[in-house]
């Protein structure tokens, strides 16, 4: 097996890091340096509220009144809220947001996520299968840290999306386990092709024994979100060959496209029946971070856990007692996003207005950036259909090739660090995220405000520009 495109590209440097250059640039501005630029756009991060997404009303208000209950006696909350936040402090040990919680969760926010998780797939799910921790990528780790045996000869490997999240090989190799990378269709909209799974689980022989396929549906950085039957090949893909299937779905409730909607794993293994709805072992993860929510520093993820043997969750109990507990904060965002206002509640026309109006947005970049990378010379984009990012492919000249191997960078490294040095636009290079050899793309978050996106692909279009005439 191969070393994939991502293990090569994550290896330490000495030069700064994008980063690094964007918050110097930042300090720069502030002390008045002058530059063609009045500040840094940050798209670099699936951050909307980094980007410039406002928070929703009804959850800070809760948040607010948990945290400073001397609000709960004034006026100036929705009764809804006030109830809300009655009931979430009755919930926590002392009254108080600043006690510790049980290792699974509180057990209330735990139970109203299971009735979550029952509303979206029509399913049953039991809350004694449900952990919150400190983030999705939290859960995913915990998750990992049960699967790969350190000591294990040959060791354990897990199959990984190319392009896929950036953090997940890396936790998975500081565990001792061994990165399978599979390519995702690019010319097919970034599709998860069942012959190229099979050619990764070959590639494996000899080197690891795989033990785990880890999907992200919708795709992050791809923005591709998985048909059914895609979905039900995986399925029987992992049944076949004995493998733990984990699936990445926080960007659930981020789908654009019209003629696409997003279906957990969990549901469509059920609707598949037996044997294979009871047999095959599946953990789903989702966040407080991701969709219309955005909640990203509050911390606050879960996993839901089906079709485990009963013998083995005492070593599951005891695996996550070791991982850190969630922020009540966090775990309060989940709560809320489980159970938004309802028709009828003070709170809810303005929960409706805003959550349109974003929804609205982000519909309006989606189209709006597909239409303007689409646009420019040797830059192509496959659909948007769901996620928080645009993932365009650079065809960049053999000059500028050779000028970023000159400069000790990947090509796309190269094309960035120039764009946010020359324009203040912070977005990621391809080569972080793994991509197929001699391609290069840059990815960035499509979770801003309206204007935003308009200033965003603006400075992107000059630079693309000047940078395609300088290296022709």
């Amino acid at each position: 097996m191969q070393e994939s495109s991502h293990m090569r590209t994550m290896k330490p440097s000495k030069m700064p890091t994008l980063m690094e250059r964007a918050a110097c640039i930042k300090k720069n501005l502030k002390q008045g340096l002058k530059k063609p630029y009045k500040d840094v756009i940050d798209v670099s991060w699936g951050d909307p509220q980094r980007a410039g997404m406002k928070p929703l009303t009804f959850v800070r208000q809760v948040l607010a009144a948990c945290f400073y209950p001397q609000l709960l006696e004034g006026d100036n909350l929705p009764l809804d809220v006030k109830r809300r936040a009655q009931k979430l402090l009755k919930c926590c040990d002392g009254g108080s947001v600043g006690a510790y919680t049980n290792t699974p969760g509180i057990s209330e926010i735990v139970e109203n996520i299971a009735e979550f998780l029952n509303r979206r797939d029509g399913i049953p799910a039991d809350p004694k299968y449900i952990w919150i921790h400190p983030g999705s990528q939290t859960s995913l780790t915990a998750i990992l840290t049960l699967l790969v045996n350190r000591e294990a000869s040959p060791k354990c490997g897990v199959l990984m999306p190319v392009p896929g999240h950036s953090t997940t090989p890396l936790s998975l190799e500081a565990l001792g386990g061994v990165v399978v990378p599979y390519f995702l269709d690019e010319d097919h909209g970034w599709e998860l092709r069942v012959d190229e799974l099979r050619r990764a689980l070959v590639s494996a022989r000899g080197v690891c024994q795989p033990v785990a396929l880890y999907v992200i549906n919708p795709g992050n950085p791809t923005g591709h979100v998985q048909s059914r039957k895609s979905m039900e090949e995986v399925i029987r893909f992992v049944a076949e060959n004995k493998l733990f299937l984990l699936a990445d779905e926080v960007y659930q409730s981020s789908i654009y496209d019209p003629e696409r909607e997003f279906v957990s794993y969990k549901k469509l293994l059920w609707e598949l029946g037996s044997p294979l709805a009871h047999t095959l072992e599946l953990a789903s993860f989702h966040s407080a971070s991701k969709g219309l929510l955005g909640e990203c520093g509050l911390r606050g993820g879960y996993v839901e856990l089906l079709n485990m043997d009963p013998a083995i969750m005492p070593y599951i109990q005891q695996t996550f007692h070791l991982v850190t507990l969630s922020p009540v904060s966090g775990q309060i965002a989940l709560d809320l996003m489980a159970k938004p206002p309802q028709p009828g509640d003070p709170s809810y026309p303005l929960y409706i207005q805003e959550t349109e109006s974003a929804r609205s947005t982000l519909l309006d970049n989606v189209k709006r950036a597909q239409q303007v990378l689409n646009s420019l010379p040797a830059v192509s984009c496959q659909p948007i259909q769901g996620g928080a990012f645009a993932f365009p492919k650079l065809h960049l000249t053999d000059k500028a090739i050779r000028k970023a191997k000159e400069e000790g960078m990947q090509p796309d490294m190269f094309y960035c660090v120039r764009l946010l040095e020359e324009t203040g636009l912070f977005v990621s290079p391809g080569c972080e995220y793994g991509q197929k050899e001699d391609t290069y793309h840059i990815r960035f978050c499509i979770m801003t405000p309206a204007d935003v996106m308009e200033d965003l692909l603006k400075r992107l279009t000059t630079f693309h520009l000047q940078f395609m005439k300088a290296f022709a």
